[in-house]
């Protein structure tokens, strides 16, 4: 099967297999590689080996080659010959075929049933004995694939921060019963990129999709046997490669030309798009698990082992941990960022995990990080949203706050706080003051701006934010575990009856609760997240861990009944409400003080009765009505020509009190009048004029004042 191709020596750089036009060249790094082969496979039977050849040359652990006239859609894998020593870390096996870390598209899918582990299953030596079965025929091919792509004027958007709202999708999950999508494109790029859901996303206001993995990934054997899948995607198998059962063609490379398509689409539409990463571990497990590519490369330079080098250190619960503080690792990571901000147009990533690529030593955390370095002094990467999952399961893992610029982090205890908060824990009103503000105990010290928090309620991971109304505990029964996945702590409150009911009363309530934390959202300093379908009352029945359900319960829901429909009009309304007020948009931490000549302090708060609170205010227990006042005319900063920003000043009241409570609001000068912009007790309410004296709000609700008229306002 040796190949009669002339191969030239070729070039160690770019990394992975590179179409130059007349022919292709590739480079594969492992330090313990004693030899490389590429085998390339049939297009018709991709399980049909047809040809192998070696790579000639080693350069700096670089082992590479150039085969001229090997054209794009070639489908191909890798042997690594070297040392099979699991006691010292290595694992390469060349019976076991592997997926190109740096291949541009993969064409199959993983087949459990093959060997494609590296050592026979059923000896007692397990992964210590070396397997020689062939798994060519149970592995995905890597693909070559071409760069070229008319992407016309398209360009970053480069939406500020103070501007940006974030909406969590999934891909297959946004579009599946969509009826305005094509029925071909339902779960595809092409139908995220389809003019019905960018309608959708356009008259709701967000500024940028955030993607759930879309790196393709892998299922899970155990998932398979349970006739589950991987739904979410946080099993990654390749870096580069865009996920190709998210594409509407199926041909080898199809999903790298559908995926830029559907930027192109959304960047025209004015929306910006994040990925999803997973850099903190992969498919392959730990030293139990399959041997699909890292880990027949160059296993003790990928990941994290035990000073023992046959086992894992784990800090992501998962089996394995990528070792970004290994410095090609580190490249391979910033090589593939590169890759999907230059070549695909992403304007952004959230990492999964993130305090995993913090790791350095013997695995404590550090904010000075080599990679973080490395991103920060990049001129590519540098300038993109970048967005981390601020914590992992090892020890001292929680790093909210823990980051440095310029990253921007998921603000866990913002989360937290507003969910406790609306189900009347006690003593929140302190813990509620810094996250409606921005968070400034978390991100001031550092110079930090507001902007650094992205404030949500809810994620993929956990209830939907009907479900946090519904149920008070998960209910995980679909997924084969006897409920014993998810997470136990929501902070989560059914209103008094666990799960769908008739009751009006109760079904009111837990109305008023959805727009309660939407609205709280919407005005709070930092960068707002929604997920999917929580615009619209998307439940999963109750399941708090949905990530192996690809069906109707992880799928949004386009059939809107009067109640559904009314939630939606309420969450356009908040966030045009905010795209529309610069007070919402701040840049700096409120100081509590006139700036300017301004007539109301930046940030005031006030007690029921109308006076401004004191320390002692924020320290009782009880306390669950408070108000804040926005001033409008106090905002520090300049716009981008240099002006004066000014708007309207916003007070905004709210009582998680279950009693109606009477609000004193604060008088304003000659001329000004408030008018209620939205009342959470009465979502129809809005636009009207208030007479001076007091408010009486519902219980469970929140209000937003505009002022309108007098000194300081336009």
């Amino acid at each position: 099967m040796s190949s009669k191709r002339e191969i030239w020596p070729g070039k160690p750089w770019p990394r992975g297999a590179t179409f130059d036009g007349s022919g292709t060249n590739f480079a594969v790094y492992s330090q313990v590689a004693t030899r490389v082969e590429v085998c390339l496979f049939d297009k018709a039977d991709p399980t049909k080996e047809i040809e192998r050849f070696d790579l000639p040359v080693s350069t700096e652990f670089v082992w590479h080659g150039y085969v001229p006239d090997l054209e794009p859609g070639t489908l191909y894998g890798l042997r690594v010959h070297g040392p099979y020593e699991p006691e010292k870390g290595h694992r390469c096996n060349p019976h076991k075929l592997l997926v190109d870390p740096y291949a541009k598209a993969l064409y199959g899918e993983v087949d459990w049933k093959q060997p494609v582990f590296g050592y026979p299953l059923d000896h007692p030596k397990k992964d210590l004995m070396r397997d020689e079965r062939d798994s060519a025929a149970g592995m995905p091919k890597s693909v070559v694939v071409s760069d070229f792509f008319d992407w016309g004027n398209d360009r970053r958007l480069d939406i500020p921060w103070r501007k940006t709202v974030i909406y969590e999708a999934h891909v297959r999950g946004l579009t599946m019963k969509h009826p305005g999508v094509p029925e071909h494109q339902r779960g595809t790029y092409a139908g995220l990129g389809s003019p019905a859901i960018i309608e959708h996303l356009q008259k709701l206001g967000v500024t940028a999709v955030e993607l759930l993995p879309v790196h393709e990934f892998a299922d899970d054997s155990f998932l398979n046997d349970k006739g589950l899948s991987n739904y979410w995607g946080y099993s990654t198998l390749n870096y580069f490669s865009p996920e190709q059962r998210y594409a509407s063609r199926k041909t080898p490379g199809g999903a790298v030309a559908e995926f830029k398509s559907m930027v192109k689409s959304l960047h025209a539409a004015g929306i910006e798009v994040i990925l999803d990463v997973v850099y903190n571990h992969t498919c392959e497990g730990n030293h139990l698990g399959p041997t699909l590519s890292f880990k027949g490369i160059d296993n003790a330079s990928y990941y994290w082992t035990m000073p023992e080098a046959r086992h894992y250190l784990d800090f992501t619960g998962c089996g394995n941990s990528v070792n970004t503080s290994n410095p090609q690792t580190a490249r391979f990571v910033v090589d593939s960022l590169r890759y999907w901000v230059e070549e695909m147009h992403v304007d952004g990533f959230r990492f999964d995990l993130a305090t995993v690529l913090g790791r350095v030593g013997k695995g404590g955390y550090d904010p000075n990080a080599p990679i973080f370095q490395i991103i920060n002094q990049d001129p590519v990467l540098s300038r993109v949203k970048l967005i981390a999952e601020p914590w992992d399961v090892g020890l001292g893992g929680y790093q909210v706050g823990g980051f440095p610029s310029p990253w921007h982090e998921w603000n866990g205890k913002y989360r937290d706080a507003l969910r406790k908060y609306w189900k009347g824990d006690e003593n929140q009103a302190s813990e509620m003051g810094y996250r409606l503000t921005g968070s400034a105990d978390l991100f001031a010290a550092a110079r930090r701006r507001p902007q650094a928090s992205i404030n949500f309620v809810t994620a993929h991971d956990g209830f939907t934010l009907h479900d946090l109304v519904t149920y008070s505990s998960k209910h995980n029964e679909a997924n084969g575990e006897h409920n014993r996945d998810g997470a136990d702590d929501n902070q989560a409150w059914n209103c008094g009856v666990e799960g769908e009911t008739d009751d009006k009363a109760i079904i009111s309530l837990r109305e008023r609760q959805k727009r309660n934390l939407l609205a709280s959202l919407f005005m709070s300093n930092g960068v707002p997240m929604i997920v999917a379908g929580d615009e619209m009352g998307r439940t999963q029945k109750g399941n708090n861990n949905a990530y192996c359900q690809d069906n109707e319960l992880s799928w949004v829901d386009w059939n809107l009944d009067p109640t559904r429909q009314d939630m939606l009009a309420f969450t356009r309304k908040l966030i045009h409400l905010r795209h529309g007020q610069p007070v919402l948009q701040r840049r700096r931490f409120f100081q509590g003080e006139h700036l300017w000549d301004s007539e109301h302090k930046d940030l005031a708060w006030y007690r029921p009765d109308g006076t401004e609170m004191g320390p002692e205010d924020w320290q009782k227990p009880f306390v669950r009505s408070l108000a804040y006042l926005l001033g409008g005319d106090a905002i520090p900063t300049p716009d981008e020509r240099g002006q004066r920003v000014s708007g309207d000043s916003l007070l905004v009241l709210l009582n998680a009190h279950h009693d109606t409570v009477s609000f004193k609001v604060p008088p304003l000068g000659e001329g000004g009048v408030w008018v209620l912009e939205l009342y959470t007790a009465d979502d129809k309410r809005g636009d009207e004029e208030m007479k001076p004296g007091s408010f009486e709000m519902a219980g469970r609700s929140l209000a937003v004042f505009r002022k309108s008229g007098g000194n300081g306002t336009p």
